[in-house]
C-alpha cells in the first residue's frame, strides 16, 4: 500500500481527543474535498508503497495502544484489511478515519470515525476542479454505506461546520442512516486549518451544540502544532 506518512502524536480530534496515538496515513482518497488539509494524501497525493510487515514494524516501534488509520481515504488503500488485521492481532486499539463511503467488509474496527462530507466540501468551480465537482457529489454521501458502520462497529459521526445552515445537512444526513443515533455520538467541529479561523467559528459551533445536543469537536493538533505534517 501507498503511505503517505507514519508518525507518533495525539489525537487531535473526537472522543478520544489527547490520547498518545500512532497515526498511519495512506495516499490516496476518492473524494476532493475544497478545504482539504491533507493535499499530499488526496488531491496529490504522495508516499512510497510498503507492505503490511514494514507498517507493523514501524507502528509498535512507538509506546502507544491506539493506532489511527486516515488518509486520505483510508479504505480505498490496498491491503487495508490486511494492516488491521495485523494491528488487531498485535493488540492495538483501532480507530479508522473515513468519510464513510465504502463498506467496511468485515476490517477490524474499534472506533469508527465517520466523517460523512457536506455541501461545503465540493470543490469550487476551475480548471483543476472541474473534472471532480460531478465525481465528488456523487460519492460523498452514502447512506446505506454510513448505516452498516454504524450498525458493527462503535463509531462517533464527526462533521465539519462552516456556517448555521450546515445544521440542516447534517439532521437530513442522520435523519437518512436509519438508526436510532444518540446526540453524544454526534461531533461537530469547526472549519479551519489556522487557529485564528478556527476561533472565528468557535462560537457559532458551540451554539449549535448546545441548541441540539451535540458533542463540540476541537482541533487540538491545531492548536497545539499548527497545520503541519506529522502531528
Amino acid at each position: 500500500m501507498r503511505i503517505s506518512e507514519i508518525f507518533y502524536s495525539v489525537q487531535g480530534e473526537g472522543t478520544l481527543v489527547g490520547v498518545p496515538s500512532v497515526f498511519v496515513r495512506t495516499s490516496g482518497c476518492n473524494l476532493r474535498c475544497r478545504w482539504c488539509d491533507t493535499m499530499y494524501a488526496s488531491w496529490k497525493p504522495e508516499g512510497e508503497n510498503a507492505t503490511v510487515e514494514e507498517v507493523l514494524e514501524e507502528v509498535v516501534r512507538h509506546p502507544a495502544k491506539h493506532v489511527v488509520l486516515t488518509g486520505g481515504e483510508p479504505m480505498v488503500a490496498n491491503g487495508i484489511h490486511e494492516l488491521a488485521a495485523a494491528l488487531h492481532s498485535a493488540g492495538k486499539h483501532i480507530t479508522i478515519e473515513t468519510a464513510g463511503t465504502v463498506l467496511p467488509d468485515g476490517i477490524a474496527c474499534d472506533l469508527a470515525s465517520l466523517s460523512p462530507k457536506l455541501s461545503n466540501s465540493t470543490p469550487e468551480t476551475g480548471e483543476i476542479h472541474d473534472k471532480w465537482i460531478d465525481q465528488h457529489e456523487a460519492r460523498r454521501l452514502q447512506p446505506d454505506v454510513l448505516a452498516a458502520w454504524v450498525e458493527l462497529y462503535s463509531f462517533q459521526l464527526k462533521f465539519v461546520v462552516r456556517e448555521a445552515g450546515d445544521i440542516e445537512e447534517i439532521e437530513e444526513l442522520i435523519a437518512s442512516i436509519g438508526s436510532s443515533i444518540s446526540s453524544d455520538r454526534v461531533l461537530l467541529m469547526p472549519e479551519g486549518t489556522e487557529s485564528e479561523v478556527l476561533q472565528a467559528r468557535t462560537d457559532l459551533v458551540v451554539e449549535l451544540c448546545q441548541k441540539k445536543g451535540y458533542r463540540f469537536c476541537p482541533r487540538l493538533h491545531i492548536e497545539l502544532f499548527g497545520n503541519t505534517r506529522g502531528t
